[in-house]
């Protein structure tokens, strides 16, 4: 089927939940497959943009959701039913591809193998920070640079042996839990890189094996199979499970935070973003900056300036924007500030 770009980019849009919000955390983050979340702050607005009523300490208590490192080697938000088959899918992959730079950091694998064990120790019916963690580890004789990327990698190749997750933060900053206290659900799929690539298509809407990969950090190979094993229509620019309606409603204008989803999916984004403002979107060194949507379109950046009585959501748009627009915005402004609680007005 020939769709026109508008077309593809409310489908897509359709697909992630943009133009018809979810009630719910778990809701959200199951339908779009999985939420980048290096960040706590974007993750949170990523799931503010695709939700109804909700607030930042809604989504920071729900623990029917949970972070560890999974696609790209990157911190996302997932589900927590599906922790356990998702980290055996990516935690092996994950795990072997950072032990060059845990060699670089002189975390050799017998050191890796004995901190492991101290941390089924250290751990169990706590939430630590990354700290605590060190200092804990410090008094069984491990001692690791606390300035360094050390820790880091060490706690994400826990993560990836499905030892551990992280936990909720501790005011900004981030905990760590064990994995087996977070979720005891572990429901695997028979064809784990069959089911990723369903949910993928129904978080992306229309997309290639080739986008999937981006997305995954999978073998572009193994993205083929497992759309291959899928009931696909063609449509242009790729490919839609057989039951997605190709039709939709041009999206509400939103406010989409840092690394958003939205951006995240596809390999090529021109269809989403004008090659000529990329730059102003992707500036280099994987910061992806928060971006105002219209009708589907990135249509320019935002951001925030706090004063003790307010919060300015400043818009620069790439070009001029139609009343109705800025009226979606200035309604997007309205929900952010109910959403952190905090009073907010729009500035172009």
């Amino acid at each position: 089927m020939t769709l026109s770009d508008n077309h593809i980019r409310a489908v897509r849009a359709r697909a992630q939940l943009l133009g018809d919000p979810a009630a719910d955390v778990v809701s959200v983050v199951r339908s779009v497959a999985a939420i980048q979340a290096q960040s706590s702050p974007a993750a949170r607005l990523a799931i503010r943009a695709r939700s109804r009523g909700l607030t930042a300490p809604d989504v920071d208590a729900s623990r029917a959701v949970a972070r560890t490192w999974l696609m790209r080697k990157t911190l996302h938000l997932v589900p927590s039913a599906d922790l356990r088959w998702l980290n055996r899918l990516f935690g092996p992959r994950n795990a072997q591809a950072g032990r060059g730079r845990r060699r670089q950091l002189d975390l050799t694998d017998e050191l890796c193998e004995r901190a492991l064990r101290l941390l089924q120790d250290l751990l169990p019916g706590k939430a630590l920070t990354r700290q605590e963690i060190v200092d804990g580890l410090a008094a069984d004789g491990i001692v690791l640079d606390a300035e360094s990327q050390a820790p880091a990698h060490l706690l994400a190749y826990a993560a990836n042996r499905g030892l551990l997750c992280r936990g909720q933060d501790a005011g900004s900053e981030p905990t760590y839990v064990l994995l087996d206290e977070w979720t005891t659900e572990d429901d695997t799929p028979d064809e784990p890189e069959t089911e990723l690539a369903q949910r993928y298509l129904t978080a992306y809407g229309i997309a290639t094996a080739e986008d999937f990969s981006a997305w995954s950090g999978l073998p572009l190979g193994l993205c083929r199979k497992a759309f291959d094993a899928l009931d696909l229509a063609s449509a242009s620019n790729g490919f839609a499970l057989s039951q997605t309606e190709l039709s939709a409603f041009p999206c509400p204008p939103r406010l989409l935070g840092a690394f958003d989803t939205y951006l995240l999916g596809y390999r090529d984004r021109d269809l989403l973003l004008d090659p000529a403002e990329a730059k102003r979107v992707n500036a280099g060194g994987g910061m992806i900056a928060p971006t105002v949507l219209v009708d589907g379109r990135i249509a320019g950046t935002w951001h925030t300036k706090r004063t003790a009585k307010q919060t300015k959501v400043v818009v620069e748009p790439f070009t001029s924007l139609s009343r109705s627009a800025i009226s979606g915005l200035e309604s997007e402004v309205n929900d952010y500030g109910r959403f952190l609680g905090e009073a907010a007005v729009l500035v172009m």
